[in-house]
């Protein structure tokens, strides 16, 4: 019997790996992708993991596929990027069970440090690339995936994006469903899988092999749909544009691809004959666009298509010129919401600190990214995950100095990718300061825990690595550990740090508020004391207002971490007992 059910993307792929026999799920958090072994591992006989990062997570999949059990494995578009070694391998040894990679890619960088587009790291792989459009055949592709995997000894890229990911719709599943778990026979023949030089030229010939089977496969498949209505406009899609184009288009014929790679080129030549204009709208890059003009078919993309940022209706409308499809919409004046660091947020302290010692600090992606900003304005690099370390020592090599340049990692990242830095610092004696600034969670995904701190995924109570005995065992000597809620204990141990040589490490150590959710103490100004100097808006706190001309505090805001307390030169903010 089946129900219809609101999924999101993310949901609805969980479920549709449940239901496709899936044994085993990991991955790093990172959004859009989160979700999905959030909700995989709800499900009941499956094991799910937070894995130290993407390649890590891709190569303990593959033991669990070499292994005879199907594997999933989630990461955001970034994500590939650290497991893109073990990846573009992956595909000339193939897999034993079925083994998909989810690629949650984010148009527009609502949450990212780039926009990607991984349809082009699958191809340059070499292995199938599948992309849903709606929740439904979110759940649906997934199981097709997995069938694909195993049909042609394969990794598969299951592209997915932000709005696929987040998006809700309506999925039909069964009410009552007992998944058949697959299992094979464990099967490692080291010619398949040792990727020394002879094997590895066997394998890579083996892989051309695959690609003329793939797209034999690619022109029958059921991955791809063709609705001819109108024959004076033809439309060339995938994934989310295809909603867009639908609606903007819903009476011509469009050519809706769910397999991405390879292109069913001759498909689409017929489809291209049926039609009298043809166009491809596609997110990103010309993928699609520019394989079709490689094959000779004429067709119209990125001239109109924006090639950057996610599509909507408005801007296909706009790049056809098409007048008044859209209804007149009310002005609303809306106010600017800037990303800011939550109040009572740990990290305020350490940046506050940075900034007034007009320290050059490197910094690290998390949440605490958000100490770039004014007021703050305590951060001047950040590009990739595990880089903020290297990237302070690299300008101390440059002639920098030492006692005015440090680095920021949150505690996740430095598990990520930190660590390595670390090593390289201490091996080549560098003198660089590198804080860790350890809120005890995976913050920015939504407080995921991690191997430093909390349960596993499952909720299970686990061993947690010690960041004071690790950077230790490593070779540091100068470790310190501080509460960065003490602005003034963290100032006088930075200052000391910095002009130490050698490696030092300060982990300035706070549970995220968002996880302690407490309020002791509520604060207000006094104002027949507060002479609105402005200091306290220096730490750049959400709960600190300027309403015509004075300063107050927000108590709905307030978390209580009494940062301000300690700034403010005339003693003017007051504890309220609560």
């Amino acid at each position: 019997m089946k129900e219809r059910i609101l999924m999101s993307g993310n949901e609805a792929i969980a479920l549709g790996a449940y239901e496709a026999g899936v044994s085993c799920g990991m991955g790093y958090p990172g959004t859009p992708s989160t979700e999905i072994l959030e909700n995989f591992v709800k499900y009941p006989d499956v094991y799910a993991e937070w894995s130290t990062n993407e390649k890590v997570a891709l190569e303990t999949a593959t033991g669990v596929s070499l292994g005879g059990a199907r594997a999933l494995v989630t990461m955001k578009h970034v994500g590939l990027n650290v497991a893109l070694d073990a990846f573009m391998t992956l595909a000339y040894t193939g897999i034993n069970a079925g083994l998909v990679v989810i690629s949650a890619d984010d148009p527009s960088m609502h949450s990212s440090q780039n926009e990607q587009d991984n349809r082009i790291l699958g191809r340059f792989a070499g292995v199938p690339v599948i992309e849903p459009s709606s929740s439904q055949e979110a759940k649906d592709f997934i199981a097709d995936a997995f069938n694909i995997s195993e049909k042609f000894d394969l990794p598969v890229l299951f592209r997915i994006t932000t709005r696929t990911a987040h998006s809700k719709s309506v999925v039909e599943a069964e009410k009552e469903f007992k998944p058949n778990r697959i299992k094979k026979p464990m099967d490692i023949p080291w010619q398949k899988y040792v990727m020394m030089p002879m094997n590895a030229i066997k394998r890579r010939q083996e892989l051309i092999k695959k690609q003329a089977l793939l797209q034999g496969f690619a022109e029958k498949t059921g991955l791809n749909t063709i609705k001819i209505k109108s024959k004076d406009i033809g439309f060339i899609t995938s994934g989310i544009a295809y909603q867009h184009v639908k609606e903007v288009f819903p009476e011509k014929s469009i050519f809706k691809l769910g397999l991405l790679n390879p292109l069913p080129v001759e498909k689409i030549k017929a489809f291209a004959k049926k039609v009298k204009k043809l166009y491809v709208v596609e997110e990103l890059e010309p993928f699609i666009e520019e394989q079709m003009k490689a094959a000779g078919i004429k067709v119209t993309g990125k001239e109109i298509i924006p090639i950057y940022g996610e599509l909507n209706p408005d801007i296909i409308s706009a790049a056809f010129k098409i007048k008044g499809k859209e209804k007149e919409k009310e002005k609303i004046d809306v106010p600017s919401r800037p990303p800011v660091l939550c109040p009572g947020c740990p990290h305020r302290g350490v940046f506050y600190v940075l900034s007034k010692l007009g320290i050059t600090v490197t910094g690290d992606i998390g949440c605490y990214t958000l100490g770039a900003l004014p007021p703050l304005s305590a951060m001047s690099t950040c590009i990739d995950m595990g880089a903020a370390i290297n990237h302070a020592y690299g300008i101390e090599k440059a002639g920098g100095q030492y006692d005015k340049t440090a680095a920021v990692i949150g505690d996740s990242t430095f598990i990520h990718s930190g660590i390595t830095g670390v090593i390289n610092l201490v091996y080549n004696k560098g003198n660089t300061l590198v804080i860790i600034l350890d809120n005890r969670t995976t913050a920015m995904t939504g407080t995921q825990p991690h191997p430093g701190a909390g349960p596993t995924i499952s909720g299970a109570e686990t061993t947690n690595v010690d960041i004071e005995k690790l950077v230790a065992a490593i070779g540091v000597a100068e470790i310190a550990v501080i509460d960065p809620y003490n602005l003034k204990l963290t100032e006088n141990v930075i200052k000391d740090f910095l002009i130490k040589k050698g490696p030092k490490v300060i982990i300035a150590r706070r549970e995220c508020v968002l996880i302690t959710k407490r309020k002791q103490t509520d604060f207000y100004i006094d104002r027949q004391i507060c002479n609105d100097c402005g200091k306290c808006m220096e730490l750049g706190c959400p709960a600190i207002l300027k309403e015509e001309g004075q300063h107050k505090i927000d108590p709905a805001l307030c978390t209580g971490c009494a940062m301000c307390v300690a700034l403010c030169p005339e003693k003017a903010i007051k504890i309220r007992r609560i």
